[in-house]
């Protein structure tokens, strides 16, 4: 049965959920939601839909804040950003010549790979050179276009040093709605973004806007570090979920 835009009414309650719950966690700690959200939108969807919804998704809200991220970014997001812009037309044309399973699959261990990272300890001041914030940019834009998850390379580089939350929440977020939006625009140059995907993205929306404020309010209330275990129990569940589908 048919709901919305040629989606189904399955697709459209599990793309609802999963969008809250991955809005929440974007509200609690500054991001993860795309790395929640594609996984499990790929279980209802094809792979290329997930990402291109969850670019809409993460685009719709990033520019609602637009005024903070770009005040409180450290400039090192810049650099990252212009690359991203760069790399993401290449990893979303990957993605459209990869099988279906094959890229569940792949979009699966990227999910893993960033609880691994939620783990990781803080290092301290460390201060990153240009040619691994480069190095940053260029994964996080392949990683955009293919699993549309730009934090998995961005998250250690930034969550991982002792900067200000505000800081690190602010670049971050900047980062992912530049991609968001450059994964967009390369779906549409390659002929695969459609006015149903936004439809889709439009009524998932209010969603996304109850989970951000949702998580906004608890984020005040836990630890740095409650915060990070419960995060990488959501993440290893999301990659987790999506590994079970394939076997």
């Amino acid at each position: 049965m048919e709901l919305l835009a040629g989606f189904s009414v399955t697709q459209v309650a599990i793309a609802m959920l999963a969008t809250f719950l991955s809005a929440f966690v974007r509200g609690l700690t500054g991001f993860g939601m795309a790395i929640l959200l594609v996984p499990v939108l790929a279980l209802a969807l094809l792979p290329v839909e997930a990402v291109l919804i969850t670019n809409f998704l993460a685009a719709f809200i990033g520019l609602l804040e637009i005024g903070r991220l770009v005040r409180d970014a450290e400039k090192s997001a810049w650099l990252i950003c212009a690359l991203v812009v760069v790399a993401t037309p290449p990893g979303l044309w990957l993605l459209t010549i990869t099988g279906a399973d094959l890229a569940r699959f792949i979009i699966a261990l990227v999910a893993l790979s960033a609880f691994a990272i939620i783990l990781m300890p803080q290092r301290g001041e460390t201060t990153h050179g240009p040619i691994t914030t480069g190095g940053v940019g260029v994964l996080s834009g392949l990683m955009t276009g293919f699993a549309g998850m730009p934090g998995p390379p961005v998250v250690p580089y930034y969550v991982g040093r002792a900067l200000p939350r505000a800081v690190v929440t602010a670049s971050m977020l900047l980062i992912f709605t530049v991609a968001a939006t450059t994964g967009l625009g390369s779906g549409l140059l390659l002929g695969e973004l459609s006015w149903r995907h936004f439809l889709l993205a439009l009524a998932l929306f209010p969603a996304v806007l109850l989970g951000n404020w949702s998580g906004l309010r608890v984020s005040g209330r836990v630890s740095d570090r409650l915060w990070h275990i419960c995060v990488g129990f959501v993440l290893a569940g999301a990659a987790g979920a999506a590994l079970i589908r394939l076997i």
